[in-house]
């Protein structure tokens, strides 16, 4: 075969990187896969953070949590398709995929310690997050009117304190995850530099597939690295409890292949695995969250429509977007899953790659589909030791704080867009992430203002963008 004929052979058609283009089913695929492999990672994280907070990550309920990361892969396929094709108003029809949300992680974490944990703090979070969606679906109707209230300096404070309030749940699994017994210990930081160091090493060491999927080759080498250290160093540690007596526990990052043996090849997921319960200390800071990840969306879908297809988004595509964000959620709950929402991850290797077609991407979310059938690879993902989700967690969630300032810094930084930043970030993101401040005030207000951050800062951005006079530039555009 000549050069000139096999460059022929490898070279891209031009139908990919047109959204309704007819690609053959071998370009598909792969260009597919490298999506699922941007997201794949960032659609499992959230579950297995929150399940942990909530006390679902072992023991009696081993069972649930595998069920619940099988189900994340099914909806996350389901609701990716809904947006790439619309089922009348839902779904914006734009190159788009769709995943388990991680900036609910902070007001999540809020309130399963709120509430106490366990599966009742959980069935609080599905039941807010059915409400919610409801909730971000009515808004994506009414989307036209409500534009004007959130230009790019406030959905970049909003993303900002996002990564913001992650940065310490990202660390937290870097050290092995608040809950272990070895917290902190030399072997689950070396473990996660590690992981970190590789992920590094593809993302700016390799070109294409490879430094797309570098988070996903991090967390592999992850098992690889726990695997080995459990055939040279001491499994169990043990620690002198309040009786003194000497209790023994397996360290964190140990892998637990029975678990995986355990589980099935095949299964049909399960609806409502984990009852609604309908709080408000979950529903008011949810709805809050809601609002914000609705203004987070319509900074993702512009961003694709002007990195990928060169033009602005319509408000129809917006407006169908945001209806899908939040009954995709609505739904998602009712399998027990996290929110799902547009992933920014995704958004990037579209303006990178340039390659929107519909038909690439929708592979992607069939392989998600199947994977949802197959527990054995929930199985997989759930013994992850939160050590290697740390090393990648650290570098995933500090990106959101970049992409927040390069959100920020899409307009000039007027006197004006600087108050707003300061003030959500300042007075907002900081009563949230220090809720002793607010001992004081009523339960309401701790409810919905404390604990995370996020909802604070979203709020004073937003009302301050409506409150403070434009400036001469703004008021003429």
């Amino acid at each position: 075969m000549s050069k000139e004929t096999k460059k022929k052979a490898f070279a891209l058609s031009d139908e990919a990187f047109k959204f309704e283009g007819k690609l053959s089913i071998g370009q598909a695929i792969p260009l597919g896969l490298q999506h699922v492999l941007a997201m794949f990672v960032g659609n499992l994280t959230p579950l297995l953070i929150i399940t942990s907070a909530c006390g679902l990550a072992g023991g009696e309920f081993a069972a649930l949590q595998l069920s619940l990361l099988q189900n994340a892969m099914l909806i996350a396929g389901v609701v990716t398709l809904v947006q790439l094709f619309s089922i009348g108003p839902v779904g914006g029809k734009v190159p788009i995929i769709m995943g388990t949300s991680s900036g609910f992680i902070g007001v999540f974490n809020s309130v399963a310690a709120s509430m106490g944990g366990g599966i009742i703090a959980y069935g609080a979070i599905m039941g807010a997050s059915i409400i919610g969606g409801i909730f971000e679906g009515i808004l994506g109707f009414f989307l036209k009117p409500l534009r004007k209230f959130f230009p790019s300096v406030v959905t970049g404070t909003v993303v900002l304190s996002i990564g913001l309030s992650l940065i310490s749940v990202g660390i937290n699994s870097f050290g092995g995850g608040n809950n272990a017994k070895d917290f902190g210990s030399v072997e689950n930081l070396l473990l996660a530099l590690f992981v970190l160091v590789v992920i590094l090493i593809f993302k700016h060491g390799t070109k294409g597939a490879l430094s797309s999927s570098s988070i996903l080759i991090g967390i592999l080498c992850g098992y690889v690295a726990a695997f080995i250290m459990g055939l040279f160093l001491s499994k169990t540690g043990t620690f002198v409890n309040e009786n003194g007596e000497v209790i023994e526990y397996t360290k964190g990052w140990v892998l637990n292949f029975q678990k995986v043996a355990d589980a099935k090849w095949f299964e049909i997921p399960k609806i409502l695995p984990v009852k609604p319960v309908f709080d408000l200390r979950a529903i008011l800071p949810v709805l809050i969250m809601f609002i914000v990840t609705a203004v987070e969306t319509v900074g993702d879908i512009s961003g694709v429509m002007e990195g990928g297809l060169n033009r602005e988004a319509t408000d129809k595509e917006l407006s169908g977007g945001v209806i899908c964000d939040g009954l995709g959620s609505s739904f998602a709950a009712l399998f027990g899953v996290l929110p799902n929402t547009s992933f920014s991850q995704n958004v990037g290797l579209v303006a990178m790659t340039k390659v929107v077609n519909r038909f690439a991407l929708s592979t992607g979310a069939i392989f998600l589909i199947l994977c949802g059938l197959c527990p054995k690879l929930a199985a997989i993902v759930s013994i992850m030791p939160q050590a290697v989700l740390g090393g990648a967690a650290v570098m995933m969630f500090s990106s959101i704080v970049v992409s927040g300032i390069q959100l920020i810094t899409k307009t000039p930084l007027t006197a004006r867009n600087l108050t707003i930043v300061s003030v959500a970030l300042g007075v907002g993101y900081g009563m949230g992430s220090n809720s002793a401040i607010l001992a004081h005030v009523p339960e309401l207000v701790k409810l919905v203002f404390g604990g995370s951050g996020i909802v604070p800062a979203a709020m004073a951005a937003i009302l301050l963008n409506i409150l403070l006079p434009k400036e001469k530039k703004e008021a003429k555009a």
